[in-house]
C-alpha cells in the first residue's frame, strides 16, 4: 500500500492517537488546556473509507443525525453493502423511498459512476495531500467542501482537517470563546489554522465538547452537518 503524502503526518487510528493530540493541542494553545478538561472523553469518530464511507457523509449533509440514520439504514440494509454497483442500479423510486432528495441522490450516482469508470480511485484520494484530496471530492457533482472534509477526517483518518462549514463546530467555538454572534466559515477556518497539524483531533474535541453542551443552545443539537 502507498504511504499517505501528508508531510510525515500519522493517520489517526487509535485511541492514543486522540490523547497525543490533545496534549499536543494544548501546547499549541493554551487556550484550549480547559476545553480539553472540560469537555472530557473525546471519541475516536472513524468510519470505513471507500465508496460506503462517502455515501454515509452524503446522506449526513443538512440533515440531523436521526434523519440520516434513517435515510441509511433503508439505503443500506445491514446485510447488503452499499457498493458503487448498487448504488447505481437504484432508480428515482428506490432513493425516493429511502428518504432521499433528488440532489443527494444525484451526488450518490455521480460518485458511483466515478468509481465505476475509474474516474475516482477513494483509495488513492486518500493516500493525497489534505488540499488535493478535496479539490478531488469537489469535483464530483454535489460534493462540497464539508462533505470531503468530513470523509477525510471521519472515514480515511486524515490527522489535520477542520470542516469549517459544520454547523456544530462553529457553534462550539462560539461557545468555547465566547463569540458572539458564532464565527462564519472564513473566520472558523482562520481559527482552526492555528490548530495545525492537529486540525483533525481539534474537530474532534469541538464535536464533543458540543455534544457536552446540548447542542449549545435549544434548536441547534439537530444539525448533523454543515454545507454540502
Amino acid at each position: 500500500m502507498a504511504e499517505h503524502d501528508w508531510s510525515g503526518l500519522r493517520p489517526i487510528e487509535t485511541e492514543g492517537d486522540i490523547a497525543a493530540g490533545l496534549t499536543a493541542l494544548g501546547g499549541l494553545d493554551p487556550r484550549l488546556v480547559p476545553i480539553i478538561a472540560a469537555t472530557g472523553p473525546v471519541p475516536l469518530r472513524r468510519g470505513p473509507p471507500g465508496f460506503a464511507g462517502l455515501a454515509e457523509v452524503i446522506v449526513g449533509q443538512m440533515v440531523s443525525k436521526a434523519s440520516a440514520a434513517a435515510i441509511w439504514a433503508r439505503l443500506a440494509p445491514p446485510a447488503q453493502d452499499l457498493t458503487p454497483e448498487v448504488m447505481a442500479g437504484l432508480d428515482d423510486v428506490a432513493c425516493r423511498a429511502a428518504g432521499l432528495s433528488h440532489a443527494k441522490a444525484r451526488a450518490l450516482r455521480g460518485a458511483a459512476a466515478a468509481c465505476l469508470s475509474g474516474a475516482l480511485d477513494l483509495q488513492a484520494v486518500g493516500h493525497l495531500p489534505g488540499e488535493s484530496a478535496i479539490a478531488t471530492l469537489t469535483a464530483l457533482p454535489g460534493i462540497g467542501a464539508w462533505t470531503a472534509e468530513v470523509y477525510l477526517l471521519v472515514h480515511v483518518g486524515h490527522p489535520d482537517i477542520f470542516p469549517a462549514g459544520d454547523v456544530a463546530l462553529r457553534a462550539a467555538l462560539g461557545r468555547a470563546f465566547c463569540l458572539d454572534p458564532r464565527p462564519d466559515i472564513a473566520a472558523t477556518r482562520a481559527q482552526s489554522a492555528l490548530w495545525a497539524p492537529f486540525r483533525s483531533v481539534a474537530a474532534r474535541l469541538f464535536w464533543a465538547y458540543y455534544a457536552r453542551h446540548g447542542g449549545i443552545a435549544a434548536g441547534e443539537g439537530a444539525a448533523a452537518g454543515g454545507q454540502a
